[in-house]
C-alpha cells in the first residue's frame, strides 16, 4: 500500500547520506526505496555495487579532506575587518 503513492505521486526522496558533495544516498519518504547520484549525476536504485562504490568513494573524499586540513593554513586569509 505504500508504494501507491510512489506510483500515483512519484518517489519523495530525502537526503539519507552525503557521500561527498556531489554524491548523495537518497531514500524514499513513503516506500523506503534507496538511490544515489550515479557518475553521470542522474538517480538510480542503490545496489550493493553502488553502496561498495560509495563506500570508497566516501573513504577517498575523506582521506583527501583530512589531508588537505593538515595544512597550515594563513588564519587571517579570509577575514574582512572594516
Amino acid at each position: 500500500m505504500k508504494s501507491i503513492h510512489c506510483k500515483v505521486f512519484g518517489h519523495e526522496l530525502i537526503v539519507a547520506r552525503n557521500v561527498t558533495n556531489h554524491v548523495k544516498e537518497y531514500t524514499c519518504k513513503f516506500c523506503r526505496k534507496e538511490f544515489t547520484t550515479s557518475s553521470s549525476g542522474n538517480l538510480t536504485e542503490l545496489t550493493k555495487k553502488y553502496k561498495e562504490i560509495n563506500r570508497v568513494l566516501e573513504y577517498i573524499h575523506n582521506k583527501r579532506i583530512s589531508k588537505t586540513n593538515r595544512k597550515n593554513h594563513n588564519p587571517n586569509l579570509l577575514v574582512f575587518k572594516h
